[in-house]
């Protein structure tokens, strides 16, 4: 696949995220390879695309009505960069369980490898910080200095 043509495959997949946690999961069956592996902050990788789908699925849970813009994207080869704004309402539990839900921006770049229109490999980095700062779970530095 060209590089225009991966680049469309990458909007294809935020656009039909952006309908919904049903749409996303279909789109993930459509644009992800089986053997999917995911390279992401929370942790260890995530491989396969059944466990790729339930840590999509957990996100949706905690910010249900998600929407992400692209602010940028750059394609080279077999791989692609996004540059994205999530914005959406966290309603998950955070460290004492009883926070109310919360308007949440986070800044997402992600690196996804493309092989035969499907993704083979994703990278993803967010503002861990900023999204703990929004929640409460950490205090905002003072910024008037």
């Amino acid at each position: 696949m060209s590089a225009d043509e991966n680049k469309a495959l990458m909007r294809h997949l935020f656009e039909e995220s952006n309908k919904g946690k049903t749409a996303a999961m279909a789109v993930i069956d459509e644009l992800y390879d089986a053997n999917i592996v995911l390279h992401c902050p929370r942790g260890k990788d995530i491989c396969g695309l059944k466990d790729f789908k339930q840590a999509n699925e957990e996100s949706f849970d905690e910010i249900p009505d998600a929407i992400s813009t692209i602010d940028d994207m750059i394609a080279e080869g077999d791989k692609v960069a996004v540059r994205l704004t999530m914005t959406g309402t966290y309603v998950g539990k955070t460290g004492d369980n009883s926070s109310p839900s919360r308007k949440v921006t986070m800044s997402i770049i992600t690196i996804d490898h493309v092989a035969r229109g499907k993704i083979m490999e994703e990278w993803v980095r967010y503002d861990t910080l900023g999204f703990m700062e929004q929640l409460g779970l950490v205090p905002k530095p003072n910024r008037e200095n």
